[in-house]
């Protein structure tokens, strides 16, 4: 009876040290996981947009345009982490030294919260920022990312389309728009 006890109890144990391997890979590979969203469709809508936004003329002009950037609205089925999305666009955007950004929405209690600590008695007066200092934005980032599913049998297609905007705070006037589309087809079997 000991005996046995001792051989299912080294089962149980060899059972759950089951070998298990990991790698790095190609951040910049093709994910091909799943049908969802993913890593590789980030990269291609963040370049796509910020090569696309870089070419239009309030950007191009190269008078090194204010932007704020707000919150893409997901009208997907699924969980899909839009600010990553933004932080990405901004990223390559600022890569491309045309552009500079003001504080977003998100952001700007924290903004708040340094420039308040700041002129706190702990800083020197002459090197604490002052208030009423921050810069406005002359245009506003925003866009969208939807999605259509459909399901045959043994064949999902998921459809994403992301578009994105650039507002003229002053005027109110669309200077520039742009959509990256994505289709994965995955066949089960």
């Amino acid at each position: 009876m000991k005996t046995s006890l001792v051989l299912i109890t080294a089962a149980v144990l060899a059972a759950g040290c089951a070998h298990e391997q990991t790698r790095y890979g190609d951040a910049r590979g093709v994910e091909t996981v799943s049908n969802q969203f993913g890593s590789t469709d980030l990269q291609l809508i963040a370049e796509s947009m910020a090569r696309s936004m870089q070419l239009a003329p309030a950007i191009a002009s190269g008078n090194l345009p204010i932007v704020t950037v707000q919150e893409v609205k997901n009208k997907t089925s699924e969980y899909i982490d839009t600010r990553a999305i933004t932080d990405s666009i901004r990223s390559e955007l600022q890569k491309g030294g045309k552009v500079r950004f003001a504080v977003d929405a998100p952001g700007m209690g924290q903004q708040v919260d340094e420039v308040k600590r700041q002129q706190s008695e702990y800083y020197a007066k002459e090197q604490a920022v002052e208030k009423g200092q921050m810069v406005g934005a002359q245009y506003r980032m925003e866009g969208n990312i939807t999605s259509i599913v459909k399901q045959v049998r043994d064949v999902k297609d998921v459809y994403y389309k992301f578009n994105l905007q650039l507002w003229n705070i002053r005027n109110g006037l669309l200077e520039w728009s742009d959509e990256k589309e994505i289709r994965k087809t995955t066949t089960k079997g």
